[in-house]
């Protein structure tokens, strides 16, 4: 087993699907032990179990991000099942989509709830850790929402603008302490969420292509690539990377036009 994150302790959130699951396969991989925060209990626990049985650390913990209270909770308990955490990564979240005048009130208290509130919620939980330890990590999955608009996804990009900000502004923050937080910024990532979401048209594989065709390498981005970069900047190998976000799309954000 790798040693590349061999003294890490890492909290994933998000981790029962998509980029989470990735990051956290990855991160046990390179030998770190990991806790896996979600609020779909049964999922996690399976995912748990089944990265314990391949011989890898791994403990399950259950709560809504959006709740300070159950995220204090959740952290609390993982500290007892493996000790002061290390390593933070806020994946968890969920898209909001709407034209801003038709928007419910409740779809923007909830974006703002889970999207960028649930990341300070987590972090506040997690920096006692960190600063007792003279330094760590916390690592924030933005978007390429959090730079580019597309209409008709408000409120989503609001709040993943906002996580940059409280990346740059943590990381600014806590510096002196030793602890590095930075974000990433993935674009059209093939999740199980954006694999359904062709379902969503008439004709699914024609929609994915029109999409793959904008991205210059003509492909839509793996989870395990973002979960490598997530790996290299929890380890060691970063160390004066702080308050910075790193684009993973495969170049589309820096197209000027199709």
């Amino acid at each position: 087993m790798s040693a590349r994150l061999g003294a890490k302790h890492i909290l994933v959130t998000g981790a029962a699907t998509g980029i989470g699951r990735a990051i956290a396969e990855a991160c046990v991989r390179e030998g770190a032990t990991v806790v896996l925060l979600d609020r779909d209990g049964d999922s996690v626990e399976r995912l748990a179990a089944q990265l314990r049985s391949a011989g890898h650390q791994a403990q399950a913990v259950v709560a809504d991000i959006g709740d300070r209270y159950a995220v204090e909770a959740a952290v609390a308990k993982s500290r007892k099942l493996s000790g002061p955490l290390t390593t933070l990564v806020n994946n968890a979240g969920m898209n909001v989509f709407h034209e801003p005048l038709a928007m419910p009130d409740e779809a923007w208290q909830r974006c703002l709830s889970v999207d960028l509130e649930g990341a300070w919620h987590c972090s506040r939980a997690v920096l006692p850790d960190l600063i007792e330890q003279g330094g760590g990590a916390i690592i924030n999955v933005a978007s390429t929402h959090s730079f580019s608009i597309i209409p008709g996804c408000f409120p989503y990009p609001v709040a993943k603008h906002g996580l940059i900000g409280l990346t740059r502004s943590l990381g600014i923050e806590y510096a002196p302490r030793g602890v590095r937080v930075n974000a990433i910024a993935p674009g059209y990532i093939a999740t199980p969420a954006v694999e359904a979401h062709w379902q969503t048209f008439d004709d699914p594989a024609a929609a994915k292509a029109r999409i793959e065709a904008l991205l210059p390498p003509r492909r839509l981005g793996k989870p395990e690539e973002v979960a490598m970069t997530v790996v290299f900047l929890a380890s060691d190998e970063a160390p004066f990377i702080n308050a910075s976000c790193l684009t993973i799309d495969g170049g589309r954000s820096v197209v000027y036009h199709d």
